[in-house]
């Protein structure tokens, strides 16, 4: 491999390590518990939590294919990822407002959804640019290893996040048992709610390679009327989605199952404080260890992904978080399985970290191999489009999860009974996983590109 496309590939791997403190630090283990920690009712926090949610992923579903498609038209990939890029900052930065009795959960949620809302649009345009970096063959394991690099920057910023600056509630400490630096007042939260400000400057920071080394194959030159011939080519596409049946199948699939992984990222940190009493530090820990073993299965996973391909990971990978979800449900300090437990038993808590373990590894494996499979199924000269689609599958249904984890939160009353919905929803992917072909529609395409 020649030494530019090797600055290339790593400065593709460099998206994931600058972008996943969002997903780590904010989603789901630092700011997510926080959450429900100004609010004080587990309940109340999952259902508003999922609502915001829910509200940012119907955005991302109406406008993600539509993007993905005027990229394709007027060859500006970089340019809409220097937008999205700002909405990432500006959405992440605004969470240091979060302030104990003095914030307005609105604007709060407001915030995060326009820095999600920026990840997400960000990830569509550098997700399209796989296939320029390496053979069919290669692209598993290069897809393996960027998400392992990127849960690898994840790892890092939790724990610097964790030993520095987010302080325990009752003690005002970090987990090394340290005020907050640089003056942070810890009783006014302030070492938590740099985790906000802390996300922007390393997305900032290490954006840098991608910027530096990453250049765009297509030309850049405008293209009168990209926008309108952009929809006409995304109307063909989406008229044309029976005439190639593996592609139809993979997104709906890809839109169930991906949809309940996100749920049980992004409620993980806020059921783990709501139902088991853990503390932003608590489950901040259990994030490490999710995280850790993401890391090496996105890594294995890519192996696999080379050697299989990507459809027996991926239904390997739906199989266990199935299982996850089950036990998710059936774990409480009163209870596991419905066995019940002494007062102060140690056994939920443990539990919890080993379902943390598996979530973090088949989640990792998933969400690798369905990179893939994208590319697999996608037409090789629309392939930003593709990825737009494949964004519009995982959103078209992203509020599902989250508000159906909301509304039957609210309902029951019970955090526990609230997931149930995920059960379902990979249960769904997996049964429409059988009409995916492993190579696509590759003879539908042909015919398509010669009509």
């Amino acid at each position: 491999m020649d030494a530019t496309k090797r600055k290339r590939i790593w400065g593709w791997f460099f998206f994931d390590w600058a972008s996943q403190p969002f997903n780590t630090l904010l989603l789901t283990f630092i700011f997510a518990p926080y959450v429900k920690e100004l609010m004080g009712d587990g309940s109340a926090a999952q259902a508003a939590w999922g609502y915001g949610i829910g509200g940012a992923g119907l955005v991302i579903a109406l406008l993600a294919p539509v993007l993905g498609a005027l990229a394709d038209t007027s060859g500006q990939r970089m340019r809409f990822i220097w937008l999205f890029s700002l909405m990432y900052v500006l959405g992440s930065a605004a969470l240091w407002f979060a302030a104990p009795g003095d914030f307005n959960l609105v604007l709060i949620l407001l915030a995060f959804a326009i820095g999600l809302i920026g990840m997400e649009f960000a990830t569509i345009f550098t997700n399209s640019m796989l296939p320029d970096l390496g053979s069919p063959q290669e692209i598993g394991r290069i897809s393996g290893n960027g998400w392992a690099f990127g849960y690898c920057g994840g790892l890092v910023a939790l724990v610097l996040m964790l030993a520095f600056f987010a302080e325990s509630a009752e003690t005002g400490r970090t987990m090394l048992g340290l005020a907050p630096p640089f003056g942070l007042d810890g009783e006014a939260r302030e070492g938590t709610r740099f985790v906000g400000p802390l996300t922007a400057l390393w997305y900032v920071v290490f954006m840098i390679p991608f910027f530096a080394w990453v250049r765009d194959p297509k030309p850049t030159a405008r293209h009168p009327g990209a926008l309108r011939r952009a929809l006409h080519d995304l109307g063909r596409t989406l008229r044309r989605l029976p005439q190639t049946p593996s592609l139809f199948a993979y997104l709906a699939s890809s839109m169930f199952y991906r949809d309940a992984l996100n749920g049980m990222y992004v409620f993980g940190g806020i059921y783990a404080a709501g139902v088991l009493g853990w503390s932003v530090v608590d489950v901040g820990i259990f994030g490490i260890l999710a995280i850790i073993s993401g890391a090496l299965f996105a890594w294995l996973g890519g192996k696999w992904d080379e050697r299989f391909g990507p459809r027996p990971v991926i239904t390997a990978a739906i199989l266990a978080l199935t299982c996850a979800a089950v036990s998710t449900v059936l774990v409480s300090r009163q209870s596991i399985y419905g066995v019940a437990l002494a007062e102060g038993s140690a056994l939920p808590d443990i539990a919890f970290y080993v379902i943390g373990a598996v979530i973090g590894a088949a989640g990792g494996v998933i969400q690798s191999a369905s990179r893939t499979m994208m590319v697999r199924q996608a037409n090789p000269a629309r392939m930003t489009e593709a990825f737009g689609l494949y964004a519009l599958a995982g959103k078209a249904t992203s509020f599902l999860a989250p508000l159906l984890i909301g509304v039957t939160t609210q309902i029951t009353g019970s955090q526990q009974l609230g997931v149930t919905p995920l059960i379902g929803l990979f249960l769904i992917g997996l049964l429409l996983l059988r009409w995916v072909k492993p190579e696509g529609d590759r003879a539908a395409w042909s015919d398509i590109r010669s009509a």
